[in-house]
């Protein structure tokens, strides 16, 4: 890919989205912890890439450098940071305005769709899966690492439940209590294949990765 980007956005960002992006921009210890199932999930991926909620790029760096990248971000306050992290490595980037529950991409035109900690922050889970189901070509895969509810009846899940309201409020919509994993295993991929594991992250380091294929 060349070194170049090409941005469809025009307003800089309310206060609260340029803190929110600056926050994002500046966090390293995530990336540290799941970057080895990024480089094994995201590696292997080619043709047409649709990233929803890519936030400032910390993806970017494990594709490989054939794919056409699309992505689909509702804050542009995110965007000169991933502009940055793009021209850092050479790639070619197209950026989007916009919500994971409308994408903007044609049925059946996307080899694959990424998402990584955005199913958490949706208003609604299933349209977004739904569209998602839309837009990938038949046998393309939805790629994902999510951090999900505890199990129920646990204290960690009742921990969840209580400071959802705090994690929305300074998180950007984050709901640490879904049952994210249901959600996709009932969305209607032919075949969803990913594993729970747990993270040293406090209140929402239990997770899901994997992947569904259309």
């Amino acid at each position: 890919m060349t070194n170049n980007s090409n941005v469809q956005v025009q307003r800089r960002g309310n206060w609260y989205q340029r803190l929110f992006a600056a926050m994002m921009a500046r966090e390293e210890s995530y990336g540290k912890m799941v970057g080895a199932r990024k480089r094994t999930l995201l590696g292997t991926l080619h043709g047409n890439i649709l990233e929803i909620g890519p936030g400032t790029g910390p993806n970017l760096q494990y594709y490989a450098s054939d794919v056409h990248w699309l992505g689909i971000e509702p804050n542009p306050a995110m965007y000169p940071y991933l502009q940055r992290e793009a021209k850092r490595l050479g790639l070619t980037v197209e950026l989007r305005e916009g919500q994971a529950e409308r994408l903007a991409a044609t049925d059946n035109s996307m080899d694959a769709v990424v998402g990584t900690l955005v199913l958490c922050s949706v208003r609604n889970q299933q349209t977004a899966l739904q569209e998602i189901l839309r837009v990938l070509k038949p046998s393309g895969r939805f790629v994902f690492i999510e951090h999900m509810a505890a199990p129920r009846g646990t204290g960690l899940r009742r921990i969840q439940s209580l400071t959802r309201p705090l994690y929305q409020l300074t998180g950007d919509g984050c709901h640490p209590n879904r049952e994210t994993w249901t959600t996709i295993e009932n969305a209607g991929f032919g075949e969803v294949q990913l594993e729970h594991i747990r993270l040293d992250v406090p209140i929402v380091g239990t997770h899901i990765a994997g992947f569904a294929v259309k």
